[in-house]
């Protein structure tokens, strides 16, 4: 019988963790567990730095980006004496079920130290990168694509003023879904993405093309992750090949992590703390939740954390080459 949850965040911060936090709280609370939660992830465990939650605890916290509980990437844990110092605090705090909110990286140790010590947890996805296998939606990919999106826009403006070419660096070391989804939904003359090695070739037909229908401004997302070497290195092979475009570059960074979540990301997270806390409740254990469609549904962690290729939408890609046309 489990009395009481410990939730945490782990890794990068995304907006939609404090909604799934107050999620899990209350879900806890009102099916009568108690709820503990645990500052810094897994460096938290270890050094034990928790608190007692209410629904108090969670109050007008939906809204707001990054995470109330903090968050931290602890090497101390991928050790068995880091583990077994995690274990031993959180068993004296009480705690025999975890919530785990974060990416990859969370995942792999929340499966590795449920392994070890036979303590129930559920995981729910949160990363801008929407790269993990599982869900559909990922927390915080909605909030950080409106973000991408508004700068765009903005970008747009001063190169239009100027007649300008901007390169633009998004998030995505492995995976390209916002540098895809932000480029579409921005209008991007050409998309970079760490998936496809179109090859500088490739972009400089694609500006050529646009100078030739008489464009004098023109708007190039990259993906922090493409083979290219990153927007600055494209922007000074670009420069050199086509002496003549007045080319800025902007970065934009963990502008794209922050900000106060989407509807469409405080309602997910929402679903998916409601969700983990009645899975671990059900007696299910080691999965992580997500969304396929509109239904929330579990999936196994080794499923999840096996499964690591992720694969852009093959359709999106070509509506991307169709509009860069």
């Amino acid at each position: 019988m489990i009395k009481r949850i410990g939730v945490f965040t782990s890794g990068g911060d995304a907006p939609g963790m404090n909604a799934a936090i107050r999620a899990v709280v209350r879900t806890a609370i009102y099916n009568n567990l108690a709820v503990t939660g645990i500052y810094h992830g897994y460096q938290g465990m270890i050094e034990g730095s928790f608190i007692e939650m209410s629904r108090r605890s969670v109050s007008s916290i939906i809204q707001k980006g990054g995470t109330i509980l903090k968050s931290a990437r602890c090497l101390e844990f991928k050790t068995k004496e880091g583990r077994q110092a995690a274990y031993d605090n959180i068993k004296a705090q009480g705690i025999d079920a975890l919530v785990a909110i974060g990416g990859d990286g969370t995942f792999t140790g929340a499966n590795l130290f449920s392994q070890e010590f036979d303590i129930p947890v559920m995981c729910i996805p949160g990363t801008i990168d929407n790269d993990l296998y599982g869900t559909d939606y990922t927390l915080g990919y909605d909030t950080a694509n409106n973000t991408v999106i508004e700068a765009i826009d903005k970008i747009r403006d001063t190169a239009s003023s100027h007649s300008r070419v901007f390169f633009v660096e998004v998030m995505g070391r492995d995976s390209g879904c916002i540098a895809l989804n932000a480029g579409v939904g921005g209008g991007a003359e050409s998309i970079l993405l760490p998936e496809v090695n179109s090859g500088i070739d490739t972009l400089i037909e694609e500006l050529e093309l646009a100078e030739a229908r008489q464009k004098t401004s023109m708007i190039v997302i990259i993906a922090e992750g493409d083979k290219n070497g990153g927007a600055y290195n494209v922007a000074k092979i670009v420069k050199d090949k086509i002496n003549h475009l007045d080319i800025k570059v902007s970065i934009l960074g963990h502008l794209q992590r922050g900000g106060s979540p989407s509807s469409f990301d405080r309602v997910l997270a929402t679903r998916m703390g409601y969700t983990a806390v009645n899975e671990l409740i059900k007696g299910n254990s080691r999965a992580t939740v997500g969304m396929r469609g509109t239904k929330m549904v579990i999936t196994p962690l080794e499923e999840a954390l096996n499964n690591k290729e992720f694969k852009l939408d093959d359709e999106l890609l070509e509506i991307a080459n169709i509009m860069n046309k």
